[in-house]
């Protein structure tokens, strides 16, 4: 899918003048699949407008890294390449020493790692580069693994983000079904029957969704992961799931752990949706963080009931002594 071009206007310098030339130069750039190069830039500019010089192409280019717009990289092979930023969320990239191919992964791990250091030394960053240098399975063992292209990386990204949505609302079942079990409240075991349904059911959808996706690119499953997300990976709620199963929850315990997981899940997919081009995976993200959004209000508005119900029968209590 091809990558929606920006109003170039907001994308030029402050104060800067307009310039038909650099326009054109942005506009082939944010088209690019992947990365290119400063000549391979120059030669796909050509092709379009014969009349812009090498020395413009640079110059735009530097602007571009300078404005944030575009992104400088070195895969070690003694020539810098060049990919969008525009829209298109920080990740990171390992390269092969032997044949200079990169690939790229995106984690939020790694991703708040970075923004813990810095923020422990008060530094501000501008720019983060993690590239992992060594040998790919191609070069190291020969087995040959199928070209990626921007199709490609979409069903990828789409497929990523669906495991990471499936897997949360398994998640979510196990944890809704617990706590049904063990709430003695009939209102808020109600409440959570209601989610474990609606988990159920959500989890379904995003099974066929699954499928269905698996039946555009027969090797779907077995191409690289592109979203890693340690936490996301096993579920955002089997950290709650293991707190009921360890026993000890009262009710209003419960409904605050429920409250905790359905906001940490709605942050995590809002953030990460927000992030990405649109696609398949920031639909899913965007998706998820609404139905997650939805659980949350509903569980924030059961525990304040609970607390409204139990601090009235210890008023009548404490009147009838």
């Amino acid at each position: 899918m091809e990558r929606p071009l920006p109003d170039l206007t907001r994308l030029r310098p402050a104060g800067g003048k307009r310039s038909t030339k650099r326009d054109r130069i942005l506009t082939v750039f944010l088209r690019q699949q992947g990365h290119v190069s400063a000549d391979e830039l120059v030669d796909r500019v050509r092709r379009e407008a014969p009349g812009i010089g090498r020395a413009t192409v640079y110059r735009t280019l530097q602007w571009m890294v300078g404005a944030g717009v575009a992104r400088k990289v070195d895969f070690g092979d003694g020539r810098a390449r060049f990919e969008a930023s525009y829209r298109h969320p920080r990740h990171f990239h390992l390269i092969c020493a032997s044949c200079h191919r990169s690939s790229e992964f995106l984690s939020s791990d790694v991703e708040s790692l970075m923004e813990e250091i810095a923020a422990a030394r008060h530094f501000a960053p501008t720019q983060a580069v993690v590239q992992i240098h060594g040998t790919c399975e191609e070069c190291r063992t020969g087995k040959k693994t199928p070209p990626i292209d921007g199709a490609t990386t979409e069903l990828v990204f789409a497929r990523d983000a669906l495991r990471m949505a499936i897997a949360t609302e398994r998640s979510g079942l196990d944890f809704y079904t617990r706590a049904a079990s063990l709430t003695k409240d009939p209102r808020g075991r109600t409440v959570f029957q209601k989610l474990a349904a609606e988990e159920k059911e959500h989890l379904s959808t995003l099974q066929k969704r699954y499928r269905d996706l698996s039946a555009q690119d027969p090797q779907l499953e077995s191409r690289p992961t592109f979203l890693f997300f340690k936490g996301a990976a096993s579920g955002l709620f089997a950290a709650g799931a293991e707190q009921l199963r360890k026993g000890g929850v009262d009710d209003a315990q419960a409904l605050l752990i429920g409250i905790r997981c359905e906001r940490g899940s709605h942050k995590f997919f809002k953030r990460y949706g927000e992030r990405f081009e649109d696609s398949e995976g920031k639909q899913i993200f965007l998706e998820f963080a609404g139905e997650e959004r939805t659980h949350l209000e509903l569980l924030i508005r059961e525990y304040k009931g609970l607390m409204e119900r139990q601090g009235a029968r210890a008023r009548k209590a404490a009147a009838r002594r």
